[in-house]
């Protein structure tokens, strides 16, 4: 049996004292005709004589967040999806039966409110209340105004409270779908086509993360849900449709920081004939559109940093990346003990299926480069141990042709042009296995049917993916990956 707290109990009986009067106190349908912003936009200047010429009504819902009751005539202020605007209601206008339902009210209540727009002497655009309808009791007091939920945990935990009490939370929750509907235009306007895939999976292919399992009961087969959206949609190539995107959640049984949530949304798309150079173009592009068109802003702080989205993105490989920081140049390397010299000179911890160039190169690459690129940034050229799916550099196979997007020091798109050799590719996931008997828990299975696709001809193509969290991040100024997801992954609360 649950113990209620004081105001509980007080809400519990006023409940009860509804009910008693023939009323619903979880409500019924009410026809709301208008919002506050949109109230509040179109009368702000209105001066306060000039409503007495005027007869405008509004009708209205949403939460009580604050009342002020002075006997026979009280203010309060209800908060809908738009935000707030204040009410005044006078037992002269409502009626004393109405009046006395109002004083039952608590802070947290849903309530419909019809009456007329006017302005109080202090500027304040304000409904007089004709009409008032109570419709959900809530039995639980909010927290407290000033504060909220200040335990950052139970802010996630408890989402709707947050929502409630946060307005730079509700900001985020209704700039998402914008920001996501303004990249589905754009790609849209370039001809491409949003498609869906399959989320259960039998191999892991696509990218380097360890798997959460499950198990078809029908088909009495153990299956993984995806960590990428990849080879789906290179079998779409294939097919002909040549240009796809999918946006999608993707699922990594990994750790948990402020840029990682096992359960992410992914973007992957994929262009027929273009490469590399044809990815850039289109993610500078569709960036610059979101801040553009959601946003109205070039400027963003991200993590710490101003970042300019304005003006030419740098591109630089990753070879010379670290030769910029510490002099070595990779490129004029190719002795394996040499390179696995220069990582014990650097104090850098190789384990046993590190000790190649490619991952050699890539751990120089995160001790000295990663975090130092602040500006947008295009590093491209990886090493082709660390890049199964990507075409090889002809001008030197040790590289591939990949690229990653970096902001603010964090990886933010990942691109390729895209291998379509069924021969190298079988030998690129025959490596991979060999990782894994090395150790390396997140190398890829053999796709064979991803083989025979590939032998009936994929054309070249551009592909990239995009971790949709992290962009989020950048374009409402957000720090942490849970700030941006409306219910992240959380520890059991202890009980």
């Amino acid at each position: 049996m649950r113990n209620f707290s004081e105001q509980e109990l007080v809400r519990r009986e006023k409940s009860k004292k509804i009910r008693d009067l023939g009323l619903d106190p979880y409500g019924q349908r009410y026809d709301r005709k208008d919002f506050a912003f949109e109230i509040k936009e179109k009368y702000k200047d209105v001066a306060h004589d000039d409503f007495d010429n005027m007869s405008d009504t509004a009708r209205v819902a949403g939460r009580i967040m604050f009342i002020r009751k002075m006997g026979k005539a009280s203010f309060f202020t209800i908060k809908d999806k738009t935000g707030t605007i204040q009410v005044y209601i006078s037992i002269n206008d409502v009626g004393e039966d109405v009046y006395n339902m109002f004083k039952m009210a608590d802070i947290g209540d849903i309530v419909g409110v019809e009456g007329k727009v006017m302005k109080t002497k202090t500027g304040e655009v304000t409904i007089k209340c004709l009409e008032y309808t109570h419709l959900v009791k809530a039995l639980r007091p909010l927290p407290e105004k000033f504060h909220g939920l200040t335990d950052v945990e139970e802010r996630y935990r408890r989402r709707y409270v947050d929502l409630i009490m946060n307005d730079e939370s509700r900001k985020v929750a209704f700039m998402r779908p914008k920001i996501i509907r303004c990249i589905q235009n754009f790609l849209d306007s370039q001809g491409f086509v949003e498609v869906e895939t399959p989320i259960l999976t039998t191999l892991l292919t696509g990218a380097s993360a360890r798997p959460f399992t499950t198990h078809h009961n029908a088909q009495n087969l153990d299956m993984h849900l995806r960590i990428a959206l990849e080879l789906n949609l290179k079998r779409l190539l294939v097919g002909g449709m040549e240009s796809v995107y999918e946006i999608g959640r993707t699922f990594r049984n990994e750790g948990m920081d402020p840029q990682h949530n096992p359960e992410f949304t992914m973007m992957e798309v994929y262009q027929a004939y273009s490469d590399l150079d044809g990815m850039m173009d289109l993610t500078e592009r569709m960036y610059k559109t979101i801040a553009e068109e959601v946003c109205g802003k070039m400027t963003f702080n991200y993590l710490g940093h101003e970042i300019d989205l304005s003006g030419e993105w740098k591109r630089i490989s990753m070879t010379d990346a670290i030769k910029d920081k510490i002099g070595i140049d990779f490129k004029d390397i190719s002795d394996l003990d040499e390179c696995i010299k220069l990582a014990s000179q650097h104090h850098i911890e190789l384990e046993e299926h590190e000790k190649q160039y490619g991952h050699i190169v890539n751990k120089f690459f995160e001790k000295y480069v990663e975090e130092t690129l602040i500006e947008p940034t295009f590093l491209y050229g990886h090493p082709i141990e660390i890049s199964p799916l990507t075409k090889k550099d002809p001008k030197d196979e040790r590289f591939t042709q990949r690229f990653e997007l970096f902001i603010s020091g964090h990886e933010c798109a990942n691109a390729y042009t895209e291998l379509n050799d069924p021969d190298d590719q079988l030998e690129r996931f025959e490596a991979q296995l060999k990782e894994k008997d090395l150790g390396n828990d997140e190398a890829t299975d053999i796709d064979m049917d991803f083989i025979e696709a590939l032998e009936y001809g994929m054309p070249p193509a551009g592909g990239i993916g995009y971790g949709i969290d992290r962009l989020i991040m950048l374009f409402t100024e957000q720090e942490s990956i849970r700030d941006v997801l409306l219910f992240p992954t959380m520890k059991e609360k202890n009980k």
